[in-house]
């Protein structure tokens, strides 16, 4: 005996293979239009769109605008349950658009989500579209001066600008940065000191009498969401915090110099990880513009063959958590 739901999906199936070949739908060229018949199965979908899409885009910063960044872009609307699908390319093209136009800041996400909400309807009885979502992803460059040299290079920081407008028109912006530091271990610190002393008095006599901490190259990717009453927010407020809270960020070019300034920073800051996500507790959670962050660090260590980790967050009542991590 057949089961009735898989004679059901037969069915409706069918059905959905007569209508692609039957389309009594056209568009403005005359084309088939299956996308604007009915569908079969009523089923709300809360995100549909496109990913990995390709584009330029010139970036708003605090002193005018960088150009020509390489961006990949993820849009979506929601899908309500009696329609059948949504144009893709009317997605791209606003964006394409707004981009060819104006350079991304804050105000340029809410312009996009708008658009999307009311430009993809393509329902006679409603006006705008439940939800609207659009992130983008780039790595942005800035100018980083040497420690100490009259020289310069070029600092990149991946990032991810994402936003959200829903049926009540709330706005949620988020800026998501990957930061690159050093950290020296303070345990293995002190017992290179602890060792130099000892060779010096006599009490040690192995080795050549240097010993070297072990330091290693880390990482943080902050998240953060703004505050619903912030106007502007820039990329470089955000990375301003993150050198306040861990000032030691690996560097573009360096002259001898250079390098022994930095011996000198990592000197002057040793951190565990747990050093490390206190103090970037420390400087976020004072931020009044930030309406919740979260931060995951890893020590890719130099020691051992596995690395330290932590990940730390705001802890406001449904947002950011660990748990959303894994």
């Amino acid at each position: 005996m057949i089961d009735q739901s898989y004679q059901e999906h037969v069915t409706r199936n069918s059905n959905i293979i007569n209508d692609i070949l039957h389309c009594d739908k056209k568009d403005g060229s005359g084309l088939n239009d299956f996308q604007q018949l009915p569908t079969d199965i009523a089923v709300r979908i809360p995100k549909v769109g496109i990913n990995e899409y390709r584009l330029p885009i010139n970036v708003k910063n605090k002193f005018g605008e960088t150009r020509g960044h390489d961006a990949v872009a993820s849009m979506y609307v929601s899908l309500d349950a009696q329609k059948n699908g949504v144009s893709m390319s009317r997605l791209c093209r606003i964006l394409q658009e707004m981009a060819m136009e104006d350079a991304v800041n804050l105000n340029f996400f809410k312009t996009i989500l708008n658009r999307y909400k009311s430009e993809l309807v393509d329902d006679p009885v409603k006006d705008v579209i439940d939800d609207a979502f659009i992130k983008l992803k780039f790595n942005y460059a800035v100018k980083q001066k040497s420690l100490k040299s009259d020289n310069w290079g070029w600092q990149y920081y991946p990032v991810a600008i994402s936003a959200k407008l829903n049926s009540q028109n709330q706005f949620d912006f988020m800026i998501e940065l990957t930061y690159q530091y050093s950290s020296t271990c303070p345990c293995s610190l002190s017992m290179a000191k602890q060792y130099e002393q000892e060779f010096a008095s006599g009490k040690n006599t192995e080795g050549s009498g240097v010993g070297v901490p072990h330091s290693q190259r880390s990482k943080m990717t902050c998240k953060i969401k703004l505050s619903e009453k912030v106007e502007s927010y820039y990329i470089e407020d955000l990375l301003y915090l993150l050198k306040q809270a861990i000032p030691t960020e690996t560097q573009s070019l360096v002259k001898r110099v250079d390098e022994q300034a930095f011996a000198i920073l990592n000197g002057t800051h040793p951190m565990f990880v747990e050093h490390a996500s206190k103090r970037i507790y420390s400087v976020l959670n004072e931020q009044e513009d930030l309406k919740d962050w979260i931060v995951e660090l890893e020590h890719i260590e130099s020691l051992h063959n596995h690395n330290a980790a932590a990940v730390i967050y705001k802890g406001i009542a449904g947002g950011f958590t660990a748990d959303k991590i894994f």
